[in-house]
C-alpha cells in the first residue's frame, strides 16, 4: 500500500466524532502496530442498478441509495448524483483478478501489466483464469456544497473499463488547463449511457473554476504531506 493511502486513512475523524477535551487529540496511543494492511482505504462508488447498495432486500443497501449515486465505501455516506471534487493525484495500476466462475478475488496490484504477467507464471496460475484490469486511480478530495470546504479526508476514485475513457479525458483537461494539478475545481456527475448490450451510468466531469486561495493551500499543503 502507498504512502498516500497511510495518510488517508490514519484519520479517526473519519468514524467517530470530534475528540473530547480530556482526551490528547494528538495521542493514539494503542495503534503502534497498525499499519496500512489493517486499515480500509476510503473510496467513492458509482452506484450500478445491480449493486446490493440500491436493492432495499440486500443487508448492504443503504437507505435512500439509487443508480448513479456516489458513496463513499467506508462511511456509507451519499453525495448524490454530483459532487464537487479537487483532482490531487493520479496513478496507474493493473490489477489481477481470479475469475468470477473460478472463485472470484483480488489477487494482486501490480505497475505494469508486464508485472501482473510475470506475476502469474512465476507462481504457476493458469492465465486464462485471471483477468488483469488497467486500473486509472485518482486521489480526489470533496468540497461541500453547502459550506464550501475541503474535506480533510480524501478518497480513491477508480476507473477501469468504460472509465478509463473518462479518466484519460480528465487528465486531458487538467494538463491542459495549466498549473498545479490540484488548484482546479471539478463537478463529477452520473450520466446515462447505453448499447445493444444494455444500459448503465458513467461519469462526467466538468470545469467549474480555479481554486480560492486558502483552500488552494489547503490542498497543496495536503499534497505535499502524502505526496512529496
Amino acid at each position: 500500500m502507498t504512502k498516500e493511502e497511510i495518510t488517508m486513512s490514519n484519520d479517526i475523524s473519519v468514524v467517530t466524532s470530534k475528540v473530547p477535551a480530556h482526551v490528547k487529540e494528538g495521542s493514539k496511543l494503542g495503534n503502534e502496530n497498525v499499519s496500512s494492511e489493517h486499515i480500509s482505504v476510503p473510496r467513492v462508488k458509482l452506484l450500478q442498478k445491480m449493486n446490493n447498495e440500491v436493492d432495499p432486500n440486500h443487508s448492504e443497501y443503504i437507505e435512500g441509495a439509487k443508480e448513479g449515486d456516489f458513496i463513499n465505501t467506508v462511511t456509507g455516506e451519499n453525495y448524490g448524483s454530483s459532487m464537487y471534487v479537487v483532482n490531487v493525484h493520479f496513478k496507474e495500476e493493473f490489477v489481477v483478478w481470479r475469475k468470477r466462475e473460478k472463485g472470484g478475488g483480488l489477487i494482486g496490484n501490480f505497475l505494469t501489466r508486464k508485472e501482473a504477467e510475470e506475476y502469474l507464471t512465476d507462481n504457476g496460475l493458469e492465465a486464462d483464469e485471471y483477468d488483469i484490469t488497467q486500473t486509472q486511480i485518482h486521489t480526489l478530495l470533496r468540497l461541500d456544497d453547502e459550506t464550501s470546504e475541503v474535506s480533510d479526508i480524501p478518497f480513491l476514485f477508480d476507473c477501469a473499463s468504460s472509465k478509463l475513457k473518462v479518466s484519460r479525458e480528465w487528465n486531458t483537461k487538467i494538463m491542459k488547463q495549466g498549473g498545479d494539478r490540484f488548484s482546479y475545481l471539478w463537478k463529477m456527475s452520473s450520466v446515462p449511457q447505453s448499447n445493444a448490450k444494455g444500459s448503465w451510468v458513467n461519469i462526467d466531469i466538468g470545469g467549474v473554476d480555479w481554486l480560492k486561495d486558502e483552500i488552494y493551500e489547503q490542498v497543496k499543503a495536503f499534497y505535499s504531506k502524502t505526496f512529496a
